[in-house]
């Protein structure tokens, strides 16, 4: 099996999601991961707290993504050391860009979503393996089950939707791609991210949203 179709498989499992808000950023993602056919396990991480108003989802290759979540954790802290204040979402797009750039040879088998606040504005951005990136203006979704969500994001989004609206949203998205998609499964993972703060939503809370 060459490098490209190694790729290829990695990028395939998962359901990441984001969507701005008109006070806040929403992000999701499910908690399987696969190996091909296997499901190798159903508790992956695949939401990354950064600061209290800044998050991270991936999808693609475990080792990868978990580098990339930690390398940028330490920016923050450097940034915050230097600059007195966290990283926002362009800042942080922007290192990763330059880090997936340095790499593009052999890249990291993942696509990301940087989500959060800059000041009090709402900003997701959505970055490929070589560090391409795109800002998006209403919502995105990645990995194998995006197709599936974004049917769904495109038909029930709305340019007002508030951070609890947009909580149900994603939690319904994420179920219809579970139904649709082997590669997406188990548990449902959701964050909110507001002038409040960063929050995980708890399970027994996600399961009332999936009533």
């Amino acid at each position: 099996m060459n490098y490209m179709e190694i790729a290829e498989k990695a990028m395939k499992g998962t359901t990441t999601i984001g969507i701005v808000c008109s006070d806040g950023i929403v992000m999701g993602a499910d908690s399987r991961a696969t190996m091909d056919t296997f499901i190798a396990s159903s508790e992956a991480i695949k939401i990354y707290k950064i600061n209290d108003k800044l998050g991270l989802t991936v999808a693609g290759e475990v080792g990868g993504a978990e580098y990339l979540a930690k390398l940028l954790k330490v920016q923050n802290d450097s940034y915050m050391m230097e600059e007195k204040v966290p990283l926002n979402p362009t800042s942080a797009t922007s290192i990763l860009h330059i880090i997936l750039q340095e790499n593009k040879m052999f890249p990291f088998l993942v696509q990301l979503l940087v989500g959060g606040l800059n000041k009090e504005t709402p900003e997701l951005y959505s970055i490929d393996p070589i560090g391409g990136y795109t800002k998006e203006s209403k919502f995105t979704s990645t990995g194998s089950g995006s197709l599936t969500a974004l049917g769904y994001l495109e038909e029930v989004y709305r340019k007002d939707i508030t951070v609890q609206e947009a909580t149900k949203v994603v939690a319904k998205a994420l179920k219809i791609a579970m139904k649709r998609d082997a590669a997406t499964g188990d548990r449902t993972n959701i964050v909110t991210i507001t002038k409040n703060g960063y929050k995980e939503l708890p399970q027994e809370e996600i399961e009332k949203l999936l009533k």
